[in-house]
This record gives C-alpha cells, structure tokens and sequence, in this order.
C-alpha cells in the first residue's frame, strides 16, 4: 500500500474535523439549555442541518477508513505469492539441479529454513495498530460526548417531569375555579341589595384576577414544557447518531483486530508447514488453496474466505505436532467480515469490482 499513509494523514483529518463537529453540535445543545434556563428560545441552536451535515461527513470518514480495511486484505491475499517463491525453487537452485539434485534440494531447505515474512507481517499488524488507534480516539470522543449530553437529557427530563406536574396543578385549579365564578356570577344576576352585590362583584372580580393570572400561567407552563420536548427530542436524536457512530467505530475495530489474530496464526501455520521439508505435499496443497483464495478473492471480499481458511484448517490440524491453528479465530473472522460487509457493502462492492475513481 504505497499511498497508505497519505490515506491514514486523509483519515486523521477527517476524523479531527468530525471530532469539532461533534462537540460544536453537542456546545449548542448545552448552549440550548443555559437559554432555556433563562428563558429564551433555543431551538435555533440545535438545527437538523448540523445533525445532518455530521453524518455526511462521518459516513464519508468511514468510508475512507473502511478502504483502509480492505487495503490491509488485500496485502494479506498478496502474501501467496512469498508463499509460492518460498516452496518453488529458485533459477540458481534449478540450474544446480542439473549437476546435483541434493545439492539443489539442500540449498533450497536452507533457504527455506531460513525464509522469514515476519517483517512484512509486523508491518501489516503495525499498519492495523495505525488505523485501530484512529478508530478507538474516535470511539473514545463519541462515548464522552455521549455520556455528555445524557447527563444533559437527563436533567431537562426531571426538569419537564416538574413543569408537567405543575402544569398539571394549575389546571387543576383552573377548572375547580369555574364553577365558584359561575355561582358568583348567577347570584349577582339575582342580587338585588346594592352592598350585597357589590360585595360579590369585588369577590368576581378577585376570583377572575386568579383565574387569569391561572390561564398566564398556564400558557407560560405549556410554552416550556413544549420548548423541553422539543430539546428532549434533538437530545434522543443526538445521543442515537453517537450511539449509532459508536456501533460503526465498533464493527472497525472488531474487524480490525479479529483479521490480525487470523493473519498472526494462519502465517504462523503455513510458514511452519512450508518451512518443514517432509511436509511438502501438504506445503504444495496449501499452495494450491491459496491460489484458489485469489481467485474467489475478486468475487467475494479480497481476503481469505471463512470456507478456503476452513479447508485448510481442516488439514494444518491433522499435523498440531507442527503447526496450530485456531478455529475460534476463523469463527470470529466470518462474523467480523459478515458485520463489515453488512455495514459497509458499498465499499465492499467497489473494492471487489475495482470501481475506484469510477
């Protein structure tokens, strides 16, 4: 991968501007609730655009990280060919052949002995290690920030719970004042003593002073309870694209790190069996696996298939006197491929199809 790292300095970008413009967006839903605090409208803080224009931004984030991914696999179906130079002769060995076939075989099982891909295999475990630590900063902020607006949600819950139940008293009292102001009213209309009258009208005009400065309230209660649904709602909204973003960052790194473990005891096994001179059927057999790995490579992910590292498993294991080879971590690769390809089949689709710049 020649342009990795000029991919990894595109990521770290994209993903130091996602990380500003996930704390702005969480900056102005506090900044909405020190305003509804004080009164003020704060709905203007916190607008669908900005919800949207971080979700553009951190799908196409993940999309360049995503082909990081399927470089890295790439890599690792390339690593059949120093397979393949490791178990065939090379064109000085072929030419000793001529004048001694032991001779020929003896060079080639001490270069074989001493044939290494532990260097490119470290370079590929340090490059996983590169974009893990991207994803995992990344994972870290969402997971503050949405441990930050939860803390946030959860007081202008309790905050609207109050405002509910106040809202609920006065209308309580509201309609228990409706029928005193009907009976006041009905007496005035049959009182005829002056100062008796004047007496119940002083008390109506009292009791619709209360009823009045009730329905203000009232109206005052509903504007602010209306204002904390509205906040509540951007506020669920915003803690799901977090929770949702995390889950993404997540599948990355399970990704990430269950294709390390493979490639370390994969390699680790066919190194040994190649490497060992009495196993050079088997040696051959693998060879021809992944040749055929290669193959189903352009139709499936770019990387060595569940079923291929199966079949093999099947064989490395009638020789654990020589080689181990983990099932569990093969298991664990098809559920971490099944999880990328789901969320990520775009990216898929354009790797296997070559689509680049298309």
């Amino acid at each position: 991968m020649a342009d990795f790292d000029a991919q990894v300095r595109e990521s770290q970008e994209q993903v130091a501007t996602a990380q500003a413009k996930i704390a702005e967006l969480t900056s102005r839903i506090e900044t909405a609730r020190q305003k509804m605090k004080s009164g003020d409208d704060a709905m203007i803080d916190i607008e669908n655009a900005s919800l949207d224009d971080v979700h553009a931004h951190a799908d196409v984030m993940n999309a360049n990280i995503a082909e990081l991914i399927m470089g890295l696999d790439d890599v690792t179906a390339a690593f059949s060919k120093d397979f393949d130079e490791m178990r065939s002769k090379t064109g000085w060995e072929s030419f000793v052949s001529f004048f001694s076939k032991h001779k020929a075989d003896s060079m080639r099982e001490e270069r074989m002995r001493s044939a290494s891909i532990d260097d490119k295999l470290q370079d590929l475990i340090g490059k996983s290690d590169v974009i893990t630590s991207l994803l995992q900063g990344q994972l870290n902020v969402l997971n503050t920030q949405k441990a930050q607006v939860e803390t946030n949600l959860s007081e202008t819950l309790e905050d609207r719970e109050a405002t509910v139940g106040e809202l609920e008293s006065v209308r309580a009292e509201i309609l228990a004042m409706d029928p005193k102001i009907i009976e006041l009213e009905n007496k005035i209309s049959v009182e005829q003593d002056a100062a008796a009258r004047t007496k119940l009208e002083t008390e109506l005009a009292e009791a619709n002073k209360r009823y009045n400065a009730l329905v203000q309230d009232e109206q005052v209660k509903v504007a602010k309870s209306q204002t904390l649904e509205r906040y509540i709602e951007k506020g669920k909204t915003w803690v799901d694209s977090l929770q949702n973003q995390a889950a993404t960052q997540m599948v990355l790194i399970n990704k990430l790190q269950t294709d390390t473990k493979q490639r370390v005891v994969l390699y680790d096994a066919l190194t040994k069996s190649l490497k060992t001179a009495q196993q050079q059927d088997v040696a051959h057999k693998i060879n021809e696996i992944g040749t055929e790995t290669d193959k189903q490579a352009q139709q499936a992910m770019a990387q060595i298939g569940a079923a291929t590292n199966a079949k093999m498993a099947d064989m490395l294991e009638a020789h654990e006197g020589h080689m181990v080879f983990a099932r569990k971590v093969l298991e664990e690769k098809a559920k971490a491929d099944e999880r990328f390809a789901r969320r990520f089949q775009q990216i898929v689709e354009k790797h296997d199809k070559n689509l680049y710049g298309a």
